[in-house]
């Protein structure tokens, strides 16, 4: 099967660090290292060099007409932002659109895909500073801005600058599954995958020194130990913190309650189990600390819009090697 066409709209003025995104998950061929690979390209707005915001000036190879092929369409950022897009940029989206493909907006690159009328009516979000712009330019799009990423299936928006990665790491996750996302993760040097409802300022780097602190160490524990039963008070017992103090710097550290970072690493813990081996649900239940496959399947249906069953269906091990044998 052909690689899926990855393609990245580039303009003139535009953040080389934005542009470098989409170039960083899609960009290089790592099939050596079994990572998916993709036919990443850019392609340019305006005809001839583009002269970006740090004063570098870089040379694109495809106009738009690259987006007729496109299975995923990536606006990394935009400017002018109360300016509506060109037309041809406008009716190219719309084709891909209706052709089926993905069309993403990372950052600022949420206003141009709004000013399409392709969000319209529902959820979106972008730089957290940019929010209420969004929402009185496009007062029929649901902004919001409490979130990494927005993925409504056919159009993803996602926050500003870290959360662009995260939002791209997603779409691979999707596809190729969790253990992809996380591989690749650890490729590129980039924090494990984040779910897109966390906060937009989250997980802050714990400095790691030779004698972490307890904090650090009662986290990394929970992480090791997923199976069993954590409590917020037996884990702030052992960061030696008192329950209050222990939230407030959990909430500050990770962006998020402790409760919902813990169902999150039993869902990855659950993700991998499906898609690595052959155990049971019971089991993965189990090993995974929901103890039972009902509440297995709830956290699912919560976190990830499907079952582990069908999880399981389309990512583990066993269907892809059927896919590859269904494409020789």
């Amino acid at each position: 099967m052909a690689d899926p066409i990855v393609a990245a709209i580039a303009f003139d003025g535009i953040s080389p660090f934005h542009l470098s995104v989409p170039c960083l998950v899609f960009g290089e061929d790592r099939a050596a290292l079994g990572l998916p690979r993709f036919d990443f390209r850019v392609c340019g707005i305006e005809n001839g060099p583009i002269r970006t915001d740090a004063g570098l000036t870089i040379s694109v190879p495809h106009d738009l007409s690259i987006l007729d092929d496109a299975d995923i369409v990536i606006v990394p950022s935009w400017k002018e932002l109360e300016n509506p897009p060109p037309a041809a940029l406008t009716e190219t989206l719309h084709r891909a659109h209706r052709r089926g493909a993905l069309i993403v907006g990372l950052c600022l690159g949420t206003f141009a895909i709004a000013a399409t009328g392709l969000l319209s009516g529902r959820r979106a979000t972008t730089h957290w500073a940019y929010t209420e712009q969004l929402q009185t330019l496009y007062p029929d799009i649901t902004v919001d801005a409490d979130v990494l990423y927005i993925d409504n299936g056919d159009v993803v928006t996602s926050a500003g600058v870290a959360a662009g990665l995260d939002c791209c790491l997603h779409i691979v996750r999707a596809r190729y599954g969790a253990e992809a996302a996380l591989r690749l993760a650890r490729q590129i040097v980039l924090s494990p995958h984040r779910q897109g409802g966390q906060a937009q300022f989250i997980e802050r780097p714990i400095a790691r020194t030779g004698n972490a602190d307890r904090f650090t160490q009662a986290l990394d524990t929970v992480r090791k130990t997923l199976g069993e039963t954590h409590s917020l008070d037996s884990v702030a017992d052992a960061a030696g913190l008192t329950r209050r103090t222990f939230t407030r710097r959990f909430q500050k550290s990770i962006g998020t309650s402790f409760g919902d970072w813990l169902i999150d690493q039993r869902v990855a813990l659950a993700q991998r189990l499906l898609e690595a081996t052959e155990k049971s649900m019971d089991m993965v239940a189990f090993e995974a600390g929901f103890g039972s496959t009902t509440s297995l399947r709830q956290h699912f249906a919560a976190r990830l819009k499907t079952s582990p069953v069908q999880y399981r269906r389309e990512f583990s091990k066993s269907a892809d090697q059927d896919a590859h044998a269904a494409s020789r």
